[in-house]
């Protein structure tokens, strides 16, 4: 019996590894095949290396979108091509149904393309839903930068996160005053392991501190 329990941890351990490595795998050829499917067709045949070559070549329609898209983002970062980019924009939100389509799926992406000074910065806790239950939320600027609190920023309202797990893209948008938030001193990235994993992955090191009290992520009970 020990051994099959053995046998069994180790098949599942062997899953969690190779799951998600091949999955991902799997999602990057089959999103590259898509986009070769929909390119080929319209690829200039004078253009395309595979009419000068004894084999095909997975993936050029992807490197072709990639040259694109990198071409188009040289032509908008100069003067004329930013300003034919924003007359199109006004075009495109003066159109009814496309202008709410177009203003969703680009604040979509420019909430994923941030760049790192715009990411969140700190992770703490609230008290959330009801008083005695924390909920893990995210900061947008660090605030231990400011120093030590006087007396009147205690109830400075400072805007948060509140994310849903296991999806921690959503959430609710919270404004609590400072002295009620709990920073924690665990990263961005650690944090989001846990909300992923609706509270399994808790990194060993760390720690949610309230007061004099601990919880551990060994045990899960205060000590």
């Amino acid at each position: 019996m020990s051994l099959l329990l053995k046998l069994r941890k180790n098949f599942l351990t062997g899953i969690m590894i190779a799951a998600p490595i091949g999955i991902t795998f799997y999602i990057v050829i089959s999103f590259v095949q898509l986009v070769d499917d929909m390119i080929r067709p319209i690829f200039p045949d004078a253009y395309n290396p595979e009419n000068y070559l004894p084999f095909n070549i997975p993936g050029i329609g992807f490197i072709f979108v990639i040259i694109i898209l990198t071409f188009l983002g040289a032509v908008a970062s100069h003067f004329m091509g930013a300003a034919i980019l924003s007359y199109g924009q006004i075009l495109l939100k003066k159109l009814p149904l496309i202008r709410n389509l177009y203003t969703a799926l680009k604040q979509i992406f420019e909430t994923v393309l941030l760049k790192e000074e715009r990411n969140f910065k700190e992770v703490g806790l609230i008290e959330f839903p009801r008083l005695g239950v924390y909920a893990i939320v995210f900061l947008s600027a660090s605030i231990r930068k400011k120093g030590a609190l006087s007396p009147g920023d205690e109830n400075e309202m400072i805007s948060v996160l509140l994310p849903t797990a296991p999806n921690p893209t959503s959430g609710f948008l919270l404004f609590v005053k400072r002295k009620e938030l709990i920073l924690l001193d665990i990263s961005v990235e650690d944090a989001a392991k846990i909300v992923i994993s609706a509270g399994i992955l808790i990194p060993e090191n760390v720690k949610f501190h309230f007061g004099t009290d601990f919880i551990t992520p060994d045990n899960g009970h205060t000590t």
